[in-house]
């Protein structure tokens, strides 16, 4: 069911700069037994890339009653919740009266292959580079296009791709955020502060590290420092936790603190 502005209906107007230009930003939420999990950092994030964007006026009582709604009587399904500048005129010009418009989205949970989690994905080295643009960085704006790009580079027999900025930093999945356990047992995640987006599993994964007494360090993070890592596995809200069995032509191991980190995603508040 798609929600516009509290309707039901999947129409959307071709003057919405959300369509025209990207304008505007995104979140993924999953549903459980009719609650949204990790409901306040998603909105946290969501509130960090409108005002990163510049907009304004939306009304937030409005938008949590409508989450609400939306996820009301759900087992398992995802949200995906879309707040775009609104509709506009003609030209780049953001300077508009009208509010913004709020798209909420539920679909069905994607049923992936229980390996995926229990003996690991294959992961590979995308060509695709993401632009460095820190006033963008961190949260998800509506512009996916190099996503999309490094996405068509690889088929089902690769389950995600790592993608770098035009440095050679390693920066995060396609669609999740990168982890790895050095020799020396520490965790580390890439530093995203030009471009990239600061997932909140990657979030919930740094917390419960903290309660394991472990630091999550975040660092820039080269290709040498993946392929030499003891360890390797990628997040995001949907997949939880999935190890990395193979990259580079090289296998990976599954340490216990990965089989840790997956039983805490279980309890999800």
């Amino acid at each position: 069911m798609i929600r516009v502005n509290g309707v039901v209906t999947d129409n959307l107007p071709v003057t919405d700069r959300g369509l025209l230009y990207g304008d505007g930003v995104w979140e993924t939420i999953g549903i459980q037994q009719g609650k949204p999990q990790l409901l306040e950092w998603h909105l946290e994030r969501l509130q960090t890339g409108l005002a990163a964007l510049g907009i304004q006026s939306l009304d937030w009582d409005t938008l949590r009653e409508e989450i609400r709604a939306a996820c009301a009587g759900e087992e398992r399904a995802i949200l995906k919740l879309i707040v775009t500048r609104g509709v506009g005129q003609r030209g780049y010009s953001p300077h508009t009266l009208l509010p913004p418009t709020r798209i909420l989205q539920v679909t069905s949970w994607p049923e992936y292959p229980a390996a995926y989690t229990a003996t690991g994905i294959r992961l590979t080295l995308c060509e695709t580079r993401l632009a460095q643009q820190p006033r963008l960085a961190g949260f998800k704006h509506l512009n996916r296009l190099e996503q999309v790009l490094a996405r068509a580079e690889f088929g089902s027999e690769v389950q995600e791709g790592l993608v770098r900025d035009y440095h050679g930093n390693i920066i995060e999945g396609t669609m999740s955020n990168l982890f790895i356990i050095r020799a020396d047992g520490a965790v580390v995640t890439p530093e995203l502060s030009q471009c990239g987006i600061a997932g909140i599993m990657r979030r919930y994964i740094a917390q419960t590290l903290e309660k394991f007494s472990i630091e999550c360090h975040i660092q820039p993070l080269a290709l040498v420092d993946v392929e030499q890592a003891q360890a390797i596995f990628m997040t995001n809200s949907l997949i939880g936790v999935w190890p990395v069995c193979e990259f580079s032509d090289k296998s990976y191991n599954i340490p216990s603190l990965i089989r840790d980190l997956q039983a805490e995603i279980l309890v999800l508040p």
